[in-house]
């Protein structure tokens, strides 16, 4: 089967627990899909979390709540990250 469809070109993906089983085999096929694949560790990667945890589905329901309300009828082609901080960790290091 041919993954033209499935184009990933230019996309970067970031794979926790790729080592091994699923996630070695998501990590291969976004690759062939023609992604740029990172493979990290779930400890690093809850290292680079501001807010130092692993969320749970609580933590998503006021962002569902506000997409699924009137108060959010004028918000269009938005990315909203409910990630404890992690996409703009790198704002922040000390590196």
């Amino acid at each position: 089967m041919s993954l033209e469809i499935f184009s990933l070109a230019g996309r970067v993906a970031l794979i926790t627990g790729g080592n091994g089983g699923i996630g070695r085999a998501m990590a291969l096929g976004l690759q062939q899909a023609g992604a740029r694949v990172a493979v990290t560790w779930r400890e690093q990667f809850r290292r680079k979390t501001p807010a130092g945890c692993w969320g749970t589905g609580a933590d998503l329901v006021g962002a569902a709540v506000f997409l699924a309300s009137a108060a959010s009828d004028f918000v269009t082609g938005v990315c909203l990250p409910v990630d404890g901080g992690y996409a703009i960790s790198d704002r922040f290091s000390d590196a």
